[in-house]
């Protein structure tokens, strides 16, 4: 069976950067379970998986438009530390906060006594993003998978 819209894909994937360093991996005999259409996976992925079988092994590079995006410097914005009151943020941190479009997440990316720097973007975004995908197994989604727009978790695919 092929890997086609409206399948539950399993894979095994290590992702590393440009530089080689790893960024993911799925763990050891888990593999990664989406409804290929799904919207679950970033969408070159996606494409890129499209008319592999069970036991394929395959190299995918995704640059950072079918990723997670570029980093957009709109998205970095300069906080004063006072509105954070007795919390004390650290460089690297995801912090939470309410925003005219909801809740969002940021990193903070720089912080001392006045400032703190929170970036809004994706850590991934701005990221080409290298995977090394095994397929451990493609079947077709049942109904319910469907209408929910994703894989039942207590159906094994090995």
């Amino acid at each position: 069976m092929h890997i086609a819209e409206r399948k539950v894909v399993s894979i095994h994937y290590v992702l590393t950067d440009d530089s080689g360093t790893q960024i993911d991996a799925s763990p050891a005999g888990e593999p990664l379970r989406y409804l290929h259409g799904g919207g679950n996976i970033i969408p070159g992925l996606e494409k890129a998986l499209v008319g592999l079988t069970s036991g394929d092994k395959k190299t995918v590079v995704v640059a950072p438009e079918d990723g997670y995006g570029v980093h957009l410097p709109d998205l970095v914005i300069p906080v004063p530390r006072t509105q954070f009151g007795d919390f004390d943020p650290q460089v690297g941190m995801q912090v939470q906060a309410d925003t005219p479009e909801g809740a969002m997440l940021f990193t903070v990316v720089e912080a001392n006594q006045l400032a703190v720097t929170l970036d809004a973007n994706h850590p991934l975004a701005g990221v080409t993003l290298h995977f090394d995908v095994t397929v451990a197994a493609v079947r077709d989604a049942n109904a319910q998978e469907i209408q929910q727009g994703y894989p039942q978790q207590n159906l094994i695919t090995l």
